[in-house]
């Protein structure tokens, strides 16, 4: 759903619950939760994302009007003729208003089930309560402003925390079959403990992981290139096939032989691949085996889809998998993606999440563009550096968070497309890895980290 579709939805929702024959607590309460989470906020199966009347044990046996396990936010639904700021009696003779009576539900959840949010509503008025900060004051969303205003009640369904834990199993998944690939490599090298083959292993195994990232996740163009070009050659000749291909990767498409797609057609498709990665010719490639190809094309590349992955966890599972010191060590050690975002938000991302925000309540399109394109140019401009970058996972999920954000700044830009084709992206896309610079002491966590970014 794009924003220009989400505004209209937001519209019609206004209309059909600003009637005044709907409100009602106890008939409306469900129908208006559900309408609201499908046709504003696009969840597929409303039905299936929320719980109503869920229980919960005082003194006696009470209910939760809503509750959403994905996001754990609980819901306080009254009518539209109760005022939210004031008491109401509850069964035991105490006073308390919809705020305190939820919070008095959160406390005799179990601590998994308590919730980040609470949000109370008359049909009127959508008070929502950040319970990292109980003490603040709410953030108060009117119906009749939810057309413009309708981003802010985005945190019911953001679907990030879910998508957490699969990428971290993943890429768990990813760095786990790499350190089979590496440890088969290993055994292959003449001296496999001298300094130049250790560095030429690392180095062999982040070019491999690229090769087989870029071609399932579009870089290189077509689906499945690196695999069906390799496919061709027997174990034997892969070396002098990788060899080739590392050459023909780190050569700009007008220098290269002019006759190369006469002689090695899926060869000469392969684009050029900016960066350094496979400017170093002076890396040793071992001779493969069988073991080899069969875990590269068919555990590696078949069987595996490397678009999934998360290259802010994934640097920091790879440089454990590979590194030796780490190998040695034992145990695998890296900054999660929440723990990240404990440093980055507060530091700057809030702020500019922020400024976004009010951004979005500019009316009049032209002014919005305008407003827009400056933003976008603001992150543009901005420049980090992480002076113990480590395997860049810092850097890659700062980088990542600019991006949704100009994502964003696009959108309105744009009058709300839904989504820009690739020739688009190429002149419209201002933040560059370019603005992300790191120092790090251990060369192989660099070289992981470039890969990353």
């Amino acid at each position: 759903m794009d924003i220009a579709q989400q505004k209209r939805n937001a519209k019609e929702f206004i209309e059909r619950w600003s009637t005044a024959d709907r409100g009602r607590e106890k008939q409306d309460s469900q129908s208006f939760w559900l309408d609201l989470l499908e046709n504003v906020l696009g969840v597929e199966k409303p039905t299936e994302f929320i719980r109503f009347e869920k229980t919960v044990k005082l003194s006696h046996e009470s209910f939760i009007d809503g509750y959403i396990d994905q996001t754990k936010v609980m819901i306080e639904q009254k009518g539209s003729s109760h005022d939210l700021s004031k008491a109401i009696k509850q069964s035991d003779g105490s006073l308390l208003t919809p705020f305190q009576q939820a919070q008095r539900y959160a406390g005799n959840l179990p601590y998994s089930e308590r919730p980040r949010w609470i949000v109370t509503c008359n049909f009127v008025e959508f008070r929502v309560y950040d319970m990292e900060h109980p003490n603040s004051e709410p953030t108060i969303i009117k119906l009749e402003d939810l057309e413009k205003n309708y981003y802010q009640l985005e945190f019911l369904v953001d679907k990030s925390n879910q998508h957490l834990e699969k990428e971290k199993q993943v890429s768990l998944d990813a760095g786990e079959l790499v350190g089979k690939i590496y440890n088969e490599l290993l055994k292959q090298y003449i001296e496999p403990n001298s300094e130049r083959s250790q560095r030429s292993i690392n180095q062999l195994s982040v070019r491999l992981v690229f090769c087989l990232y870029a071609e399932d996740a579009g870089i290189f163009g077509k689906k499945n290139m690196f695999h069906d070009y390799l496919a061709e050659f027997s174990a034997r000749d892969m070396r002098q096939a990788l060899i080739k291909l590392f050459k023909v990767l780190d050569t700009k498409v007008e220098d290269r032989d002019p006759y190369l797609a006469s002689d090695n057609p899926k060869l000469a498709e392969f684009p050029y691949v900016n960066g350094g990665m496979f400017s170093d010719e002076d890396i040793e490639i071992p001779p493969f085996t069988e073991k080899l190809k069969d875990l590269l094309l068919r555990n590696a590349s078949d069987n595996f889809d490397w678009s999934e992955i998360s290259p802010t966890i994934f640097g920091a599972v790879f440089e454990s998998t590979l590194n030796p010191e780490t190998r040695r060590q034992g145990g695998m050690h890296y900054t999660s993606v929440e723990n990240i975002h404990k440093v980055i938000d507060p530091l700057f991302l809030d702020s500019l999440k922020d400024e976004l925000n009010e951004i979005k309540k500019t009316k009049q399109p032209a002014t919005l563009k305008k407003k827009a394109r400056a933003f976008q140019e603001k992150l543009s401009h901005l420049t980090f550096f992480d002076p113990a970058c480590g395997s860049g996972n810092f850097l890659t999920e700062t980088y990542l968070s600019l991006r949704k954000l100009e994502n964003e700044a696009i959108r309105l830009e744009t009058g709300g497309q839904g989504s820009l084709d690739v020739g688009q992206l190429e002149d419209t896309v201002l933040v560059s890895i370019q603005n992300f610079y790191g120092i790090e002491i251990n060369d192989f966590a660099v070289s992981v980290a470039k890969t990353a970014l």
